[in-house]
């Protein structure tokens, strides 16, 4: 019953979390820069720690190819473990996009918000514009940004979601790489059989970093279906590593 030790960590963490987010915010009083990578890295021995006592044995490919600049990482979307598992190996400041209705969650909400996470509304497009043009400023200043082009989690295991377009603004407004990221196997960890979890091995595969400027201009105007491409091609990459953990 790995489900067990897993929600009693998370619920322990978001308790302890509590004076731990009071102390991050006196550090902050002295040291922005410290707090920000104290903050990120808490959080990620967090999640170290649930990825273990899931059970997820994880291979990582071509994680030489994320440079020491921000980016913004686009990936497949099919669990909920999928921003555990990517969350925990960034070397760098790193914010996400998220729904808005996480926003509305005590205490986590407190923590993604000081590790620059944004809350997207994909009802009101006014709204999204705004969170989307918060991004792009957190990305001029330094910190890297996650989305999930396909704007929710895909229950198909066949094929992608089509690419939101506006969620490559982020990279053409700021002309900064774009890391494809290509997970294999996380639904298998948990909804697959949910509320169970189960031992898995996954597949992370981070691409070649896509420069923008460099594209020509039909490829940079259906970024979404380039990018789209690059990672169904690596999922089929992927394949080949499910054997061996």
């Amino acid at each position: 019953m790995r489900i067990i030790p897993v929600a009693l960590f998370v619920i322990l963490f978001l308790i302890i979390g509590i004076p731990v987010l009071g102390i991050e915010w006196l550090i902050g009083k002295i040291s922005k820069k410290t707090m920000d990578y104290s903050s990120l890295r808490i959080v990620q021995w967090a999640f170290k720690v649930i990825v273990r006592l899931a059970g997820i044995e994880l291979t990582v490919i071509g994680e030489e190819n994320v440079p020491d600049e921000p980016v913004l990482f686009i990936g497949n979307h099919r669990s909920y473990f999928d921003i555990v598992i990517t969350y925990a190996r960034c070397k760098n400041l790193t914010g996400y996009i998220a729904k808005d209705g996480l926003e509305k969650v005590p205490i986590l909400s407190i923590w993604m918000k000081r590790l620059y996470c944004l809350f997207l509304n994909r009802q009101d497009i006014k709204e999204g514009m705004k969170t989307i043009l918060k991004g792009i400023d957190q990305i001029k200043h330094g910190i890297s940004m996650c989305i999930f082009p396909e704007g929710t989690r895909n229950d198909n295991p066949k094929e992608l979601l089509p690419f939101k377009e506006g969620s490559f603004k982020l990279a053409l407004k700021t002309g900064c790489p774009i890391i494809p990221i290509a997970m294999t196997n996380t639904p298998k960890i948990y909804e697959a059989q949910a509320p169970l979890l189960k031992k898995t091995h996954v597949v992370l595969h981070y691409g070649k970093p896509i420069l923008p400027n460099e594209l020509d201009a039909d490829t940079k105007k259906h970024i979404g279906v380039y990018t789209k491409c690059v990672i169904e091609q690596m999922l089929e990459e992927n394949e080949q590593y499910l054997e061996t953990p």
